[in-house]
């Protein structure tokens, strides 16, 4: 009987290089990943950083994740999924970053509030 090892979760950060919070998201991630892989301390996970909006899909997927509360969060200006949508088709920058997501888990956080971003690390299924 063989024994398959569960794969790593993936977190995407939607990072902009050009905001400090942003910046200081990007850098909490790759600490996080590196100590939980060094100490054992936190499930280890894989990191991709991108700068790039995400496709409709994902954008759908991460309005799932927020709820109708925190639709406006992740689109500027939306209240709800269709406006939210349409907004995001009128124009990719109604997106807000830095946006984490924990595909795996279902969860996304916007925003750089870093005890929100390790309490969702923290929550990741253990080894």
């Amino acid at each position: 009987m063989g024994f398959f090892r569960k794969t790593k979760d993936i977190i995407t950060l939607f990072h902009k290089a050009s905001s400090p919070g942003s910046k200081r998201v990007a850098a909490l991630l790759k600490q996080v990943q590196v100590e939980a892989a060094e100490k054992d301390l936190r499930p280890e996970f894989d990191l991709e950083v991108t700068e790039q909006v995400p496709t409709i899909d994902q954008v759908k997927t991460i309005l799932d994740y927020v709820g109708q509360t925190g639709i406006s969060s992740v689109i500027k200006g939306a209240t709800s999924e269709s406006e939210a949508l349409q907004k995001f088709k009128q124009s990719a920058d109604s997106f807000q970053k830095p946006l984490v997501v924990d595909w795996a888990n279902g969860k996304a956080h916007v925003g750089e509030n870093e005890s929100e971003i390790l309490k969702m690390l923290n929550a990741l299924p253990k080894k």
